[in-house]
């Protein structure tokens, strides 16, 4: 897994859009077993907003057992113990420092669930291979969210939009170390992965849809589009600059509305006896 330190900063500015975003109605699909208490196997978790977000959705008592590289982010995932289920059970969290796709074999035996969320674009081919294989290992339901999928539309429209729009999306999919990265076809290519492992898979479009109310994250998303479009074509840099200008004095307006399409993604152990 390609390691990129996401601040919390970060972390926290997106929150709201993520929670307000993902699919919850997958949830209601999840057909957990009824044996308790549900064990959470996070991957990849950040300071845990997932837990926030999924927790009080899912009946109690729970045990959520956090990963990531990052220790700074597992530390801040540990100390946010506070939640309930949604019957009032409490929420108890582990944390495991790992990369979450080199797990030792049976790492999520356990599992009740296997959630992850913005992290399958960050991934090359072999890396999704092995998380797949972990989760199909642990026999759970699996909750993968916000998985980009390349789409952006920016309002007002210019006609950079889709010169940078393309830019980013081939730097998503930059080699890196000798090897290609998914970006946005990451999801599409877990669905197949998940489905010829013989699980049953559901998808949602899930979007961020960020406006006036969403100024702030909309131009530090907009920033770090635009940045990663000209890493991967410096050319455009000479034409970029006023585009750039424009774009942020729209966010600082309230003018600005940005639709970045996201993928969640729910796969399950197909029933014994279930036509695949």
């Amino acid at each position: 897994m390609t390691a990129v330190r996401v601040s919390p900063a970060w972390l926290a500015l997106r929150e709201p859009a993520d929670a307000a975003a993902r699919a919850p109605d997958l949830v209601t699909e999840l057909c957990l077993p009824a044996r308790r208490p549900v064990v959470v196997h996070d991957l990849a978790c950040g300071t845990g907003s997932m837990m926030r977000w999924l927790a009080p959705r899912l009946p109690g008592p729970q045990h959520w057992v956090c990963y990531d590289l990052d220790a700074e982010l597992l530390t801040a995932a540990a100390k946010d113990d506070g939640h309930r289920a949604a019957d009032g059970s409490p929420v108890t969290v582990s944390v495991r420092h790992r990369d979450v796709t080199r797990l030792p074999p049976g790492d999520c035996a356990g599992a009740t669930l296997i959630t992850a969320s913005a992290v399958l674009d960050l991934l090359t081919v072999d890396d999704l291979a092995r998380l797949v294989a972990t989760c199909v290992a642990a026999g759970c339901p699996v909750l993968l969210t916000l998985s980009v999928t390349g789409r952006v539309e920016l309002w007002p429209p210019h006609p950079l939009d889709g010169v940078i729009g393309a830019a980013f999306n081939a730097h998503q999919r930059r080699i890196t170390k000798g090897r290609r990265l998914l970006g946005p076809d990451a999801a599409r290519a877990a669905v197949h992965a998940f489905r010829s492992a013989g699980f049953d898979v559901a998808t949602r479009a899930t979007p961020w849809l960020l406006g006036s109310e969403s100024a702030a994250l909309a131009a530090t998303w907009f920033a770090g589009w635009l940045g990663a479009a000209s890493e991967q074509r410096p050319e455009l840099t000479m034409n970029a600059g006023g585009y750039g200008s424009w774009r942020l004095g729209n966010a600082a307006d309230g003018r600005l509305r940005v639709r970045v399409g996201h993928l969640d993604l729910l796969a399950r152990p197909m029933a014994a006896g279930a036509a695949p």
